[in-house]
């Protein structure tokens, strides 16, 4: 059975918007949506503090334990790319590395893939 996969939602992302004080963030917009959506099993969400891709639209991770590849995907839309972010999730779930052929990859995802980080290695003990 494979290990929980996470959705790392950005709560600080602006989506290259001015933000005040008291306005909700992008990010955060989108983490409490996903928060109440229906996600695939084995798939939870959790809030981060900062990605590092503040104008770049919303940014998510997705990391599954140490035997996978984590993926971070930006230029997402706090309401018009749930279902792809949800699918996606569900997909990198149902893998055994994380990594999703190419083809069966939401289109966003191919097209906005930030950064991937591999698995950590098994180290010997010196």
């Amino acid at each position: 059975m494979p290990e929980q996969t996470e959705i790392l939602v950005c709560i600080k992302c602006k989506r290259g918007t001015e933000v005040t004080e008291e306005g909700e963030r992008p990010g955060a917009h989108l983490f409490e949506t996903l928060k109440a959506r229906a996600l695939p099993q084995g798939v939870a969400v959790r809030a981060v503090e900062c990605l590092q891709n503040c104008d770049y639209g919303c940014s998510v991770a997705l990391r599954g334990g140490a035997q996978k590849w984590t993926y971070v995907y930006g230029n997402l839309h706090e309401v018009s790319h749930l279902d792809t972010l949800i699918e996606g999730a569900g997909l990198y779930h149902q893998t055994a590395d994380g990594l999703i052929p190419w083809r069966t990859r939401p289109e966003h995802f191919k097209r906005n893939c930030i950064a991937r980080i591999p698995p950590q290695e098994d180290t010997p003990n010196d």
